[in-house]
């Protein structure tokens, strides 16, 4: 056999390995595809969940404070989640030394996204961590038992209604949620509010603001959800 024809089989022994290698390359790479693509088969948009907050609960049943408060959370693709929060604050407080006291029962809102800090997203368990926008417009009430007056032997009392008063705030978020059974799941939340802008009112001594807590510049809180998926 000539070293012509030695050059000629090898380039067809070579073309032949290469024409079988390549379905069996496509074949793998598909299938390659297909399993990143089964394994990463979560819609974009992936339904919503309606929750209530626990702990504000609890906390009103033994302080002089606390709220009510619900949320309904959109799950996009496992990964982000936009949420509305929505609740009722309510305070009935009465100061020891001065007997003066403050009622104030209204709305608050709140309205951010989470991200999931999880590097399976698509796992029962999540870390997350996001920011809010909250504000409330509210009114309260304070009053103050009658005082005898020295001179003139009548009571004196002092009484202020629906004063009107405004507070904007930014919440910092951190919290875990785990699936507990089917549709159920649990979780908690830390939060660092900072008030962005605030109106005391006509007289400037608001003590408790709805959602946000007791008056000041900041504060942290703490929820408990309860939740279900739709």
């Amino acid at each position: 056999m000539t070293q012509r024809w030695k050059i000629c089989l090898s380039i067809l022994s070579l073309s032949i390995s290469l024409l079988a290698y390549m379905p069996c390359h496509a074949q793998s790479k598909h299938k390659r595809i297909f399993t990143e693509e089964s394994n990463d088969s979560v819609p974009f948009y992936n339904g919503l969940a309606v929750s209530v907050d626990v702990a504000g609960i609890i906390q009103y049943a033994v302080s002089d404070y606390g709220q009510f408060e619900g949320a309904l959370r959109v799950n996009l693709h496992d990964t982000y989640f936009p949420i509305l929060e929505m609740g009722l604050g309510k305070a009935n407080h009465s100061d020891d030394v001065t007997h003066i006291n403050y009622q104030s029962s209204a709305l608050y809102w709140r309205l951010g996204a989470d991200y999931n800090l999880m590097k399976d997203k698509h796992d029962d368990y999540r870390i997350y961590g996001g920011l809010r926008y909250a504000f409330s417009y509210f009114n309260y009430d304070l009053a103050r038992p009658g005082l005898t007056d020295p001179v003139w032997g009548t009571d004196v009392t002092f009484e202020a209604n629906d004063v009107k008063c405004n507070c904007h705030w930014a919440e910092v978020v951190a919290g875990v949620d785990a699936k507990i059974w089917g549709p159920v799941h649990m979780g908690w939340t830390v939060r660092y509010r900072k008030r962005l802008s605030h109106s005391d009112g006509s007289l400037g001594n608001v003590w408790y603001v709805p959602g946000f807590g007791k008056t000041g510049s900041t504060r942290l809180g703490l929820t408990f959800d309860v939740g279900i998926n739709i």
